[in-house]
């Protein structure tokens, strides 16, 4: 059986973020998925341009966005069937990194299934909310399950007074199951539905 390919994408770059603590943590329980491989990516890598082509990218039918950078970004999120995207909660909304990664490019998300993990203010719910709006415009199909990391977890370890630990992982464990479960049912069932077409 073709494994599923799973990408989880972290949604911030600023120094010493705290994004890759659940990011890291969420890449390793996707790792223990019969039949999923998993990639993590970072924007980091993808110095992405704020889009400014003349197109928008739902006209771009052959991957060329007009831009180095962006067509790699584009072949890798095409080479995937379901994301975990890990994001911040910045003013009620998603960092701008992670939305113009999500606006410079189209195709390459149509027909896929996205879950969110996030952190900050009431656990990122608000960004998350705005998130799942962008995805049904992208044309993908947001899950409902998402794990939450409240700013009374984050905030001492983002500040050096705890650590990502053990206990904090084992306090995200059902809602990790929960959503992961959701996730590559969708994976699956979109992935037949695409080899129809």
């Amino acid at each position: 059986m073709t494994p599923l390919h799973f990408k989880i994408i972290i949604g911030s770059t600023r120094p010493n973020r705290f994004g890759d603590k659940p990011a890291h943590w969420i890449f390793e329980e996707v790792k223990k998925l019969d039949g999923i491989e998993a990639e993590l990516l970072d924007l980091r890598d993808y110095q992405l341009p704020f889009f400014d082509q003349p197109m928008p990218p739902s006209m771009v039918k052959d991957g060329n966005y007009g831009h180095d950078v962006v067509n790699a970004w584009a072949k890798k999120i095409g080479e995937a069937d379901a994301y975990v995207i890990v994001s911040p909660e910045y003013n009620h909304g998603p960092s701008g990194v992670l939305k113009n990664a999500l606006d410079s490019i189209y195709g390459e998300w149509n027909n896929k299934t996205v879950g969110f993990v996030s952190y900050g203010s009431v656990g990122g719910a608000r960004a998350v909310e705005q998130l799942r709006q962008t995805a049904v415009e992208l044309q993908m199909a947001p899950i409902r399950n998402a794990i939450h990391i409240p700013g009374s977890v984050m905030s001492p370890i983002a500040s050096g007074k705890a650590q990502w630990n053990a206990e904090t992982e084992a306090g995200l464990h059902d809602h990790a199951t929960k959503m992961l479960t959701q996730l590559v049912w969708w994976a699956k069932a979109l992935k037949a539905a695409r080899s129809q077409t």
